[in-house]
């Protein structure tokens, strides 16, 4: 029997899912493999009759430079009570597959594994390699080498955040923006800083104090301070989701926010707008000091996951998927496909990316104290600071609970 490989999508999409499909395709194909796609992810594994597409030449350079994944996406993850009862084995045996390919996050790594470990206990041995992804770009990969679709996550929201400050300075208005990033703020620093938004506010920065949604609106509200020292009544402020997701549970409830609540008693924060929370937010203080701005709320994230890859990603993406044939050649598994700048291809095991005390993956985060971040708070950010104080009492009684550095703890 012919010869398969099988591959899965896991997670949220990003830009290149399938550009590495194709090009993992392509490349076993013209060495002599059947090649499948497995909808719906490790859902697919877990079925009696999984949906599969069979991936040719044609569909995969229909799809290698086309956004979002046509081979479904999902965040099943599998228990082991569906590793007992419920696991296919048999589209494995009747398919005769070698090699299960995965693209997705950590988890969708990790799983791969069992579904080897499971398999090799079943006497059908088979390889795995995980491509890594997400728009985050938090994974501790080396040499600083960025996860494929931040690139063009990045890009696709600069254009839209662009268009939100024309907007701005078109109806001298405020814009609140939110971007997607819930351990890092890379997407939202990315996005802010080529926009050359006055404020942008990521959980990196937060380095010597706790996060609190005081805060945060009083960032915010030291930006549109200083512009109106400056006569600029407009403006866009970037906010990642991130420091969202690192407030504590007290702050969330002491908000004044109504929440739904999941069925462990935690706020629901996946099905709000951060940004309309932060523009109520600032809003209200804002009328409170007699401010007269009023604030915009927008999103990027949904609208940036299935944008069409941008030449990076689309050349990234594409050794991404070659460099998984030239792995399984070489007999590599259990591993995640790394590629060099140069465009070496090199194994990356989890265990090398993982702490070794908590076996967790440690995001990567921004780094604030960089040239490169400095140069942006320095020269971009419009904020108070002490030489502001006396013409700020004109819009607030206290500057100082406005000074950006005293507020970080800087």
């Amino acid at each position: 029997m012919k010869k398969s490989i099988a591959i899965l999508t896991g997670g949220g999409p990003a830009p290149g899912m399938n550009t590495v499909v194709g090009s993992v395709a392509k490349a076993f194909l013209q060495n002599g493999y059947r090649v499948i796609g497995l909808h719906g992810g490790y859902s697919g594994l877990f079925r009696p009759d999984p949906l599969t597409v069979e991936i040719d030449f044609v569909f995969a350079d229909r799809i290698v430079n086309r956004g979002g994944s046509t081979v479904i996406m999902s965040r099943f993850k599998p228990t082991d009570k569906d590793f007992a009862e419920n696991f296919n084995l048999k589209f494995f045996t009747d398919n005769n597959v070698q090699l299960l390919v995965t693209v997705g996050g950590d988890d969708t790594a990790s799983t791969a594994n069992r579904v080897a470990k499971f398999l090799a206990e079943k006497q059908h041995p088979i390889a795995n390699i995980h491509v890594p992804k997400t728009i985050d770009n938090d994974l501790p990969l080396p040499e600083e080498t960025p996860t494929f679709g931040f690139q063009s996550a990045q890009a696709q929201g600069t254009a839209t955040g662009c268009i939100f400050y024309e907007d701005a300075r078109t109806s001298e208005n405020w814009f609140i923006v939110s971007a997607m990033g819930r351990s890092a703020g890379h997407l939202a620093w990315g996005i802010g800083s080529a926009c050359h938004y006055p404020m942008i506010v990521i959980p990196e920065m937060f380095n010597k104090t706790s996060i609190t949604i005081d805060k945060i609106c009083n960032l915010l509200i030291s930006s549109v301070i200083k512009r109106k020292l400056a006569g600029i009544d407009y403006g866009c402020a970037m906010v990642s989701e991130g420091v969202f997701h690192a407030l504590s549970e007290s702050e969330i409830k002491n908000s004044g926010i109504h929440f739904s609540y999941d069925e462990h008693g935690h706020p629901e924060l996946g099905k709000i707008s951060k940004a309309a929370i932060f523009s109520e937010l600032v809003d209200k203080r804002l009328k409170a000091a007699n401010i007269k701005v009023k604030t915009r709320p927008v999103e990027i994230g949904y609208d940036v996951r299935c944008s069409a890859p941008i030449a990076y990603d689309l050349v990234y993406c594409s050794l991404l998927g070659f460099g998984v044939y030239r792995l399984f050649d070489q007999g590599a598994t259990g591993c995640m496909v790394y590629v060099k700048s140069n465009g070496e291809v090199q194994p990356l095991y989890l265990k090398d990316l993982q702490d070794p005390v908590t076996g967790k993956i440690p995001p990567r985060l921004v780094d604030i104290n960089s040239p490169r971040v400095s140069s942006i708070i320095d020269n971009v950010l419009s904020y108070i600071t002490t030489d502001d104080y006396e013409a700020a009492k004109k819009y607030v009684s206290d500057p100082a609970e406005y000074d950006f550095r005293k507020i970080l703890n800087w």
